[in-house]
């Protein structure tokens, strides 16, 4: 990947041994998970600090918010994401507050560790940042190396925040978990259910982008969009029984469920069987085990419960998976690309000043967006 951005860059620079000229950012951060009322705007939060050498610290120019978000907010996950924030338990006593949520990043490196060969500072970049560690709802925000790219050079940072997560998330469930690809969809048909969310909405486009048959499932009033994206026949999901629906079309290669729920009884059963047709959700129990059960019978539980739910569908002929969002950048320079090409465009709901975010947090609550919810940062009017 060092080789790819060689060309015509200039070196790296090396993490600056001066001392800083600020130590407090502006944030908006987490003391304690419940509902809105505990985002807090704080001038003084810390300045983010390169420990590792392949890391960066960048500007944040825009972020965006997702699901995760809320759900973070209310404490979801908060077990396994405390394991891999201190995973030896070495911070004694200490929390993980304050907490800055938000994943996306659209924005300008700042600095650059020694070992960071590939990224120089004014370069502008993109990237999702894990749930694990500090959020992009913050004047700067440090990431690994190898969760960062360059940004789309089409799109502005506030287009460009909308992506990341959504693209990977869908990235890791079509390509990485389902092995779909440029060269084997053609004439595929695909069922995507939740199309109009931020992970619909780019799934469409990508698997039109790689010549797949779409069917999208979303409600009446987001069509319009949905099949503006590309989608080749969409489904309301409101004007009758899903399932019957479904069931009057061709059978499918392969699924992608964004809603979860009672879809999971029967999505599988419009797969092609013994064809090597895969089913793949998004929506599993991995950390809700974990905030119930612990660590370690979490772990088990979800253990059981994906290795039963695999065998059975298997020896009726198709295949159930589990995805979830993995940070990479390889993968955004795949996506930069096809964003580049004209392939792939963002889907913006509504866009928010940094003083707004509670707003944009309520905005999001209130479901059925159409697209993402995004936040200027840079400008903190």
């Amino acid at each position: 990947r060092a080789l790819r951005w060689a060309s015509g860059r200039a070196p790296a620079r090396g993490l600056r041994a001066s001392p800083r000229a600020r130590i407090a950012m502006p944030s908006w951060v987490i003391d304690r998970y419940g509902s809105n009322e505990v985002l807090r705007f704080t001038s003084d939060m810390m300045f983010p600090i390169i420990h590792f050498p392949n890391e960066v610290i960048i500007k944040v120019h825009a972020a965006s918010l997702n699901p995760i978000d809320l759900s973070m907010r209310s404490g979801y996950g908060a077990t396994a994401l405390n394991m891999k924030r201190d995973p030896l338990k070495l911070k004694a006593g200490e929390t993980e507050f304050p907490l800055t949520l938000g994943r996306d990043v659209s924005g300008v490196v700042m600095e650059c560790g020694l070992g960071v060969s590939y990224f120089k500072p004014g370069d502008e970049v993109w990237a999702a940042i894990p749930p694990w560690k500090q959020g992009t709802l913050s004047e700067f925000v440090v990431a690994s190396g190898n969760e960062v790219s360059f940004k789309p050079k089409c799109l502005s940072h506030t287009e460009a925040a909308a992506l990341p997560y959504v693209g990977l998330t869908a990235w890791s469930a079509l390509n990485q978990v389902g092995g779909l690809n440029q060269s084997n969809c053609s004439g595929k048909r695909i069922l995507i259910l939740g199309a109009s969310g931020g992970v619909g909405t780019f799934a469409v486009q990508l698997m039109k982008a790689w010549d797949a048959h779409v069917t999208a499932v979303c409600s009446h009033d987001a069509s319009t969009l949905v099949k503006k994206l590309g989608a080749d026949d969409v489904i309301d999901y409101k004007s009758g029984n899903l399932e019957e629906q479904l069931k009057t079309l061709p059978l499918f290669d392969f699924i992608l469920d964004n809603v979860g729920g009672s879809t999971e009884k029967w999505a599988l059963d419009l797969l092609k069987k013994w064809s090597g047709a895969t089913y793949v959700t998004l929506v599993t129990p991995f950390l809700i085990n974990m905030d119930k059960l612990g660590v370690a019978d979490g772990m088990l539980q979800t253990g059981v419960t994906v290795g039963s739910k695999t065998l059975k569908h298997l020896l009726k002929g198709v295949h159930y998976r589990w995805a979830f969002f993995m940070a990479s950048g390889p993968s955004l320079d795949e996506i930069a690309e096809l964003v580049d090409s004209g392939k792939i465009q963002p889907v913006i709901d509504e866009v928010f000043s940094f003083s707004e975010v509670p707003k944009a947090f309520l905005k999001l609550e209130g479901g059925h967006a159409r697209g993402k919810t995004v936040i200027n940062v840079i400008n903190r009017q």
